[in-house]
């Protein structure tokens, strides 16, 4: 195990992928591509609903239903979920010593982004194994079962508050990320066309702050449940969506949304094909 780390040490120092080994950095990026395509089938689904189709949660339930009613079925899900879990494992160790050609400050916010990214990436590993082995679960009965069970703890609603606090910062910070661009940064981009950049900027760009923005409808629905100490009024993307779609903008903000969310799905493929390595 130590002569492992050493080597993964040596060759990240050496300017190769910081993923532990060439297996996952392919599979890995089998992840990336899968969590763009979850993206852009909850993108299609978002867009449906604000155009009135009532069947399917515009979520990662959703997507993953969609995925598995479609040829690919289960063996598609199985790919999915090993793909994430293994970009997962290439994050958590770009973010123990990963990110060598950035330093200060720079280093510690890649290596706290790449935490959240592979529990992201872990999260939607879970909601699709949970999907191969008990069928499709509400993304917002989840939500809410969550906070219902934080609430009754003690001090349950200061927790619950903290945690729509730090999904608001969470939001806040995606949305840095996508005005300034920041995200660039983890991508080989030298013998990209500049006219193919710029199109990975601004896809880039638009689908992280529209994440932003859904996510911190999220900690908003979060806040108000621990104020009001109930559960009901938590939710997940779904109810994100359902409470954007309430707004006097009604459907044109929810499509808005949604085509930011294809908008990152396509990201996603640009970078698990530049992602640096």
């Amino acid at each position: 195990m130590t002569l492992s780390l050493r080597r993964l040490r040596r060759s990240v120092r050496a300017g190769r992928s910081d993923a532990p080994g060439p297996a996952i950095d392919l599979l890995g990026r089998i992840g990336l591509v899968s969590y763009g395509v979850v993206h852009l089938v909850v993108a299609w689904l978002a867009v449906r609903a604000a155009l009135g189709a009532p069947e399917g949660s515009a979520d990662a339930q959703g997507a993953v239903a969609e995925i598995a009613a479609t040829g690919a079925g289960a063996v598609g899900l199985v790919v999915i979920a090993v793909g994430l879990v293994a970009f997962a494992v290439w994050q958590l160790s770009a973010a123990w010593w990963g990110f060598r050609w950035v330093s200060g400050g720079e280093r510690v916010r890649k290596r706290v982004g790449a935490v959240s990214k592979a529990a992201a990436m872990l999260a939607l590993a879970g909601v699709t194994v949970a999907f191969l082995f008990s069928g499709r679960r509400s993304g917002d009965a989840g939500a809410r079962e969550t906070v219902a069970d934080v609430l009754v703890l003690p001090a349950g609603r200061l927790l619950v508050l903290l945690g729509g606090v730090v999904i608001g910062i969470v939001a806040v910070t995606m949305t840095y990320t996508g005005v300034r661009r920041t995200f660039m940064g983890d991508l080989d981009v030298r013998r990209v066309p500049p006219a193919v950049r710029r199109l990975i900027e601004v896809v880039g760009a638009l689908g992280h702050v529209a994440r932003a923005v859904a996510l911190a409808v999220v900690g908003i629905l979060v806040v108000t449940a621990a104020v009001a100490s109930d559960a009901e009024r938590a939710g997940g993307l779904d109810a994100a969506l359902r409470a954007l779609a309430e707004t006097p903008l009604g459907p044109f903000l929810v499509v808005a949304v949604a085509l930011g969310f294809g908008a990152f799905g396509l990201y996603c493929v640009a970078d698990a094909a530049l992602r640096r390595a």
